[in-house]
């Protein structure tokens, strides 16, 4: 591809999700806003400061009233977004401008995470081909766009950092990836499904030395951000938020394209049966989201075991496979198949929890060329659950409708990513073999 066409299309799209900022995205960034409003004041007594037992804190913005449950770099992020937009609204009014600046962070990493795929590429490479196609695949992304600067998830938070760690290991870095790392781990904890892969990069990289350099920088990097709790005494309160995880998320699936949302709607569709009568109660719309509480309630067994088992087969299963990986695409690879292994199997899951599968497929698809089809696959899955849920944002429509398909579309996105990962797990072990079999530093791109 020629430079200026290259440009042209980087433009391109710097210019549709500039325009995509000030609109209004899902629920979520009414909290972002909250967030930023503290963030800017006082990021460090969001969690709560304090107390026997530890308070939880609380933060206002108008009359929203919130607690914050994502981790300190999350909140230094939106805090920037907000100091820059005090800068210029002092009384912080909630108009689409401060829509676009919560959104903002989001636009500066995905930038970020374009030029790193590019630059990282093209060195581990040595070709401009693999560069720009890894750059466009994650820029011109309808997926990304979408969960970014249109829907205003922080995901692109977590995936700068997450992917920038992987390519920092492959240019030889590993110390830096392990920086990069915890940031993307104290933006959002997601970030430790790609860990595992990421520690047997480092560790190809260069053994035991490179391995314990890495460990001493992700210590330190992760001490230096948390120590302003430290000093204050809220790393209590911060732990207590993060603790809220496991105990408020009474549910199968939110909305997520996967097994438990299909078991959702087998169960309301079962159960309505008496209602509407069969086959038409399997016909209608998931209209709610199912809670664990009372699937477990009418004697079906609790799901989390049974969801923490399946994922811990299957990683086994893809670990086994990986075991002789050397090539970074390869590895890159392994980390989206632990991504998609998680967001498929688990419980608690997010419509857009998918999302980091993205620039590590792009990643691996841009060293290994046969990951692309499974990059595009997932991209589309990707997109349309987020916009099967919320179209391009909350009241301004445009979601492709349910019921296109006999079933609820949603559904038969989550029979969709059923196959997928089992070509996934396909792809995963073919890529394993010829990578066990690509020289040590090399790529088949």
């Amino acid at each position: 591809m020629r430079q200026p066409t290259f440009l042209a299309l980087i433009l391109a799209s710097l210019l549709v999700r500039v325009i995509a900022l000030p609109s209004p995205g899902t629920h979520d960034v009414d909290v972002w806003k909250n967030w930023s409003h503290a963030g800017s004041h006082d990021p460090i007594a969001v969690y709560g400061i304090g107390g026997t037992p530890p308070v939880r804190g609380t933060v206002r913005y108008g009359d929203a009233i919130t607690t914050v449950d994502y981790p300190p770099m999350a909140i230094y992020e939106l805090g920037l977004a907000g100091r820059l937009y005090a800068s210029l609204h002092p009384d912080y009014p909630d108009t689409w401008r401060l829509t676009a600046a919560v959104k903002l962070p989001g636009l500066a990493a995905g930038l970020l995470l374009t030029a790193g795929l590019f630059l990282g590429v093209r060195r581990i490479t040595g070709r401009r081909e693999p560069a720009q196609w890894a750059a466009l695949a994650y820029w011109l992304n309808p997926a990304t766009i979408l969960n970014g600067e249109v829907l205003g998830y922080l995901d692109p938070l977590v995936m700068a950092p997450a992917v920038g760690a992987f390519l920092l290991v492959g240019v030889g870095r590993p110390a830096l990836g392990a920086t990069s790392l915890a940031v993307a781990l104290l933006t959002k904890p997601q970030a430790l499904l790609v860990g595992p892969a990421f520690a047997i990069a480092v560790w190809h990289a260069g053994g035991v030395r490179a391995f314990a350099r890495a460990l001493a920088a992700g210590a330190a990097t992760s001490a230096l951000i948390v120590l302003p709790y430290a000093l204050a005494g809220a790393l209590p309160n911060m732990w207590l938020a993060f603790g809220s995880w496991s105990t408020r998320r009474d549910i199968m699936s939110a909305w997520a394209a996967n097994l438990w949302w299909i078991v959702t709607w087998v169960t309301r569709a079962y159960y309505s049966i008496k209602d509407f009568g069969f086959p038409r109660a399997f016909l209608l719309p998931v209209r709610r989201i199912l809670q664990i509480s009372s699937f477990t309630r009418v004697g079906l067994p609790n799901p989390r075991p049974i969801a923490a088992g399946l994922l811990a087969f299957a990683l086994a299963w893809g670990y086994w496979r990986a075991r002789r990986m050397r090539d970074l695409g390869a590895l890159a690879g392994l980390a989206a198949f632990t991504v998609h292994a998680f967001f498929v199997l688990s419980v608690n899951v997010h419509e857009h929890h998918m999302m980091l599968m993205v620039p590590l497929l792009a990643l691996a698809a841009a060293l290994r060329p046969g990951y692309r089809g499974l990059f595009y696959v997932v991209s589309a899955i990707c997109a349309l659950n987020m916009n099967l849920v919320y179209g391009i944002g909350m009241g301004w429509g445009f979601a492709l409708p349910r019921t296109l398909t006999p079933i609820d579309a949603t559904v038969v996105l989550a029979f969709a990513n059923l196959l997928a990962f089992a070509w996934h797990c396909r792809v995963l072990a073919r890529e394993a073999e010829a990578a066990r079999l690509t020289p040590a530093g090399a790529s088949a791109a």
